[in-house]
């Protein structure tokens, strides 16, 4: 179920959408993942729960995958409140798919929820995560965290402000310069 390498660490997570009618006539349904369920076994849009037209399913169970790399995006999202898990989703379609919605991925990186969220192509949801999850990617990121250390850039003696390059150059023809000292011309008297 678990699977922990020196810098991944993965788990099966379950998704939870709930599917409600819309509220307009361009939108018959609308979707809205809901929960997540950690450690679950494969399935399919196996319907969990119904209420009159509401219909919450387990859609799909995908990967749930945290990298050494992203651990201060991952210590980012559990301070959240409350921390969430997000998940990518994207029209379906008909022919394809046996509902309207498919399930991409799900991470605990605001940040790649940001990027996903960016293309206008997926649909981001952001679902809360439960207290067995927190605990698993805060122990990760405890593992695995490391803050950068600041280091103030050091500046150089070099003065760079006597050297104006091409201003006042006499090799440089202008009309007129501002920078440039008047230069006495003979004048030619006729």
């Amino acid at each position: 179920m678990l699977l922990t390498q020196n810098a991944t660490a993965s788990l099966p997570l379950g998704i939870v959408l709930r599917k409600s009618p819309g509220v307009t006539r361009w939108a018959k349904w609308v979707w809205k993942a809901v929960a997540v369920l950690p450690g679950a076994a494969q399935e399919s849009w196996k319907e969990l729960r119904r209420e009159g037209d509401v219909v919450e399913y387990h859609a799909a169970t995908v990967e749930l995958e945290l990298f050494r790399a992203d651990a201060e995006a991952y210590l980012a999202g559990l301070s959240t409140n409350p921390p969430a898990i997000y998940v990518v989703m994207r029209e379906a379609d008909a022919a394809e798919a046996p509902q309207d919605i498919e399930i991409l991925l799900a991470t605990a990186s605001p940040y790649d929820a940001q990027d996903y969220a960016d293309s206008g192509e997926e649909i981001i949801e952001q679902v809360p995560m439960p207290d067995g999850l927190i605990a698993w990617v805060n122990d990760f990121v405890q593992k695995h965290y490391q803050e950068e250390v600041f280091v103030k850039r050091k500046r150089d003696k070099k003065r760079i402000d006597l050297l104006e390059d091409g201003i006042g150059d006499p090799r440089i023809h202008q009309a007129t310069d501002v920078y440039r000292a008047p230069s006495r011309k003979a004048r030619v008297v006729h």
